[in-house]
Parts: structure tokens; C-alpha cells; sequence
């Protein structure tokens, strides 16, 4: 008798399939909220909250785009990564339970708003500086202009 399973191998995953109920097909659409195994350094794996935001038709590389969020105590940041079949180091998987998050939309939020406030601090001191230079140091650069000419 003929077996009806069948090995596959997705993206370096090996499943057996029962052919006879082999009739779903996992989906993704965009807006699906995803998680996101991403390799670090060595054999670290993190796992990370994401969204799909988009699918690129290409006729040899069709890719997913998704966007993922990674956070630490005090930092949230927005990553950004094209799947195709040749991408390596990276899964997507469906969130099947809604409870999983791993944040908060308010800590998240004031995370992004401590770091604009930051790097804000740090422009408008850059820019003291700089109309400190062109105060303080303008006159030398009279003088090397005069002698030039």
C-alpha cells in the first residue's frame, strides 16, 4: 500500500504531510500581527511582536515585508525586514494568542517620546555650539579672510 505522507522542507523546516488532508494552506495578509524569531549573535535566538506591512510580487524573489518591534528596559525601536526564500536567520510565525504581547502601548510610547526628547536636547545644544563658534571665533576668521585677499 502507498504511503500518503509526504516530507516538505519550507525555509529549512522539514515537515511530514499527510497528503490525504494536505488541503490548508497558512496564510499571512497584511496588518496580521506576526511574531518574529530573529538570530542574534552565535545561536541566540529573540523573539520579537511584528506586523506584516506589505507583499512584493517579484517575479524570481516574491518577498514579504514585515516590521518588527524590538525593546529593551529603556528603548523601543521599529525594525524592518524583506522575506524571501533565500532570506536566512529570520521566521514569521501567527500570534495565536492575542495575550502574548510582551508590551504595553503606553511604555512603548513614552519610550519613543524619551528619545525624541533626547535626541532634541541634543540638536539644540549642537546648534548653541555652533552659533558659539560663529560668535566666538568669527574675528579669526575676519582676519584670515583680510589676509588672503
Amino acid at each position: 500500500m502507498e504511503s500518503n505522507a509526504r516530507i516538505i522542507e519550507i525555509n529549512g523546516v522539514k515537515l511530514e504531510v499527510d497528503l490525504r488532508q494536505a488541503n490548508t494552506i497558512e496564510s499571512f495578509k497584511i496588518g496580521d500581527n506576526i511574531k518574529v524569531l530573529v538570530k542574534g549573535y552565535g545561536d541566540n535566538y529573540s523573539s520579537h511582536m511584528g506586523v506584516i506591512i506589505g507583499f512584493d510580487e517579484f517575479k524570481d524573489h516574491p518577498a514579504i515585508n514585515i516590521a518588527y518591534l524590538v525593546t529593551t528596559y529603556n528603548k523601543a525601536e521599529v525594525c524592518f525586514k524583506t522575506l524571501t526564500a533565500d532570506t536566512k536567520d529570520i521566521e514569521i510565525a501567527h500570534v495565536t494568542n492575542p495575550n502574548e504581547l510582551t508590551f504595553n502601548k503606553n511604555s512603548v510610547t513614552q519610550m519613543f517620546n524619551d528619545r525624541i526628547g533626547r535626541q532634541q536636547a541634543e540638536v539644540e545644544d549642537t546648534v548653541k555650539q555652533r552659533d558659539y563658534f560663529l560668535q566666538g571665533f568669527g574675528k579669526y576668521f575676519e582676519t584670515s579672510i583680510k589676509e588672503e585677499d
